[in-house]
This record gives C-alpha cells, sequence and structure tokens, in this order.
C-alpha cells in the first residue's frame, strides 16, 4: 500500500461526488486515484479537475470502474443500488475497502452485498455522521425502555431531489426503534397513510417523508403516548459531516479484516 490511502469516488459529478472528491485532495491521509461516472456521460475521457472548475488533478473520470479500482485500496461510493452492488462485488475480487453512502437498497441487493463482505470490507450506512449514529443508539436505548403505549414515528426531510423514502437515515432509525423492542421493523412498518386507514395499530412504527426545497436532512423520532410526547432530533445543515465520515470509515476499514461494518463499528459506539 502507498503512504497515502489511494481513493477512488463514483458518481464524481453529483453533489456528494464533488464534496467527497473536496475531502480526498484535502486530506494529508488520502490521494485520489479514480473517478467514476457513468456510461455515456459527459465528463468521460476529462480530466476530473477541468470538470470541475478546479486545476488539473491528472485524474481522468471513467466508466470503467474494473480498471479504475486496479489501484485503489479504497472506493467512497455514494450512488446508486445496482451500481454499489455491482461495485461491491468488484471490491470483493481485491479485497479492498468499500464505503457505500447509497440508500434505497431492496432485500436482494442487500444479500448480495453481504455476499461481498465475505472478501471486500463493506462499511455501509444510511447516514455516515457522528450525530446520526449517536441518535440511533438513543433510538434503541429509549425504545426499550418505553413500551407499546408509546407510539413511534419517524419524520425525515430532505431536499425535493432526494429519490428514496424513507431515507435511509429514517429505516436506520426504525429498525434501532425495533431492535429496542426486539420485533422486526417488517412486522410492524407502516410507511404510508392515505384516505379512511382507520385507527393506528397499537406497536405499528410509522413513518413520514418530506420533501422539499434543498433540506439536507432532517430526523425526528417521535414516542408518543396519552398525555406525554418524546422527541429526539438530528439537523444536518452542511453535507460536509457525511464527508467527515465517509473518510473516518475509509482509515478505519483499511485496519479491518474482510467483512460488511456499519458506522457503529467504525465510531466504537
Amino acid at each position: 500500500m502507498s503512504e497515502n490511502i489511494r481513493v477512488v469516488v463514483t458518481g464524481v459529478s453529483g453533489r456528494m461526488g464533488q464534496m467527497i472528491v473536496s475531502g480526498v485532495l484535502s486530506s494529508t491521509k488520502t490521494r485520489l486515484v479514480g473517478a467514476l461516472e457513468r456510461e455515456g456521460h459527459d465528463w468521460i475521457g476529462k480530466d476530473l479537475g477541468l470538470v470541475s472548475g478546479l486545476n488539473t488533478l491528472g485524474v481522468e473520470v471513467s466508466d470503467d470502474p474494473a480498471s479504475v479500482f486496479k489501484d485503489a485500496d479504497a472506493i467512497v461510493d455514494f450512488s446508486a443500488p445496482k451500481a454499489s452492488v455491482e461495485f461491491s462485488k468488484l471490491a470483493a475480487e481485491r479485497g479492498i475497502v468499500h464505503v457505500i453512502g447509497t440508500t434505497g437498497f431492496n432485500d436482494q441487493e442487500l444479500a448480495l452485498i453481504e455476499n461481498s463482505g465475505k472478501k471486500a470490507k463493506i462499511i455501509r450506512a444510511g447516514n455516515m455522521s457522528l450525530g446520526v449514529n449517536l441518535l440511533v443508539q438513543l433510538t434503541k436505548k429509549v425504545a426499550a425502555t418505553l413500551d407499546s403505549d408509546f407510539d413511534i414515528e419517524i419524520i425525515e426531510t430532505h431536499h425535493n431531489k432526494k429519490v428514496d423514502a424513507p431515507s435511509g437515515t429514517a429505516l436506520m432509525l426504525g429498525n434501532a426503534a425495533a431492535d429496542g423492542r426486539q420485533i422486526s421493523l417488517s412486522n410492524v412498518r407502516d410507511s404510508g397513510r392515505d384516505g379512511i386507514t382507520g385507527a393506528r395499530n397499537r406497536g405499528d412504527i410509522g413513518f413520514v417523508s418530506i420533501r422539499g426545497g434543498d433540506v439536507v436532512g432532517e430526523h425526528d423520532v417521535l414516542f408518543a403516548a396519552a398525555g406525554e410526547r418524546i422527541t429526539l432530533r438530528h439537523v444536518a445543515t452542511d453535507r460536509a459531516i457525511f464527508v467527515r465520515g465517509a473518510l473516518k470509515a475509509v482509515e478505519w476499514g483499511i485496519q479491518q479484516e474482510p467483512g460488511e461494518y456499519s458506522m457503529k463499528d467504525v465510531l466504537g459506539l
């Protein structure tokens, strides 16, 4: 391995991709060695620095992950579920770190990523921030303490460009609440109410998704009973918190054995 951790960033033209590239370039512990975009993108074959409005970086944007990953120690990937699954397979072939911030996976895709974790060092999280991961642990603890007299609702707000709902972070919180009550989220999840729905089922965990403007991310976990309410809240105002978490995951993952990990592992929570 080189002195600095050699990093490939996927989806480099997107908001998160651009911020991760900036984070990798500014870190003294990482070196950018590859940039990926989808096939047919205007940036393919061009110097990433020039198309990003920076100075020449000497890193060409590619649509061929296999060729780019051969020189990498780690991949930082906030892309799309189908792409992330394929990247995980290539990471497994090389036994390298794959940090996944992508959300919206189905069960089959998650199973494929888990299989890749037999050879790759996969760190997957619906949210990379320290604050959110602390909120997850608090949610689990509160849910374990309060019985089903307290209804649980998870309210998440994001920008109007977000394509999946509920958010990956909301699902992390829902799973934490279910774990606290020692039940499966799939058995109590209520993600949509419209029309005459009838009374709320006791013990359900509800989700509400709000989309608008340029909201980075807001998550509330509401515990509501007769006569009282408890709300746990996290507000993100800068996507840089996700970049910091992702790069911390890269540094941590380099030292680990193959497997599938979460930010809880990275942060020692």
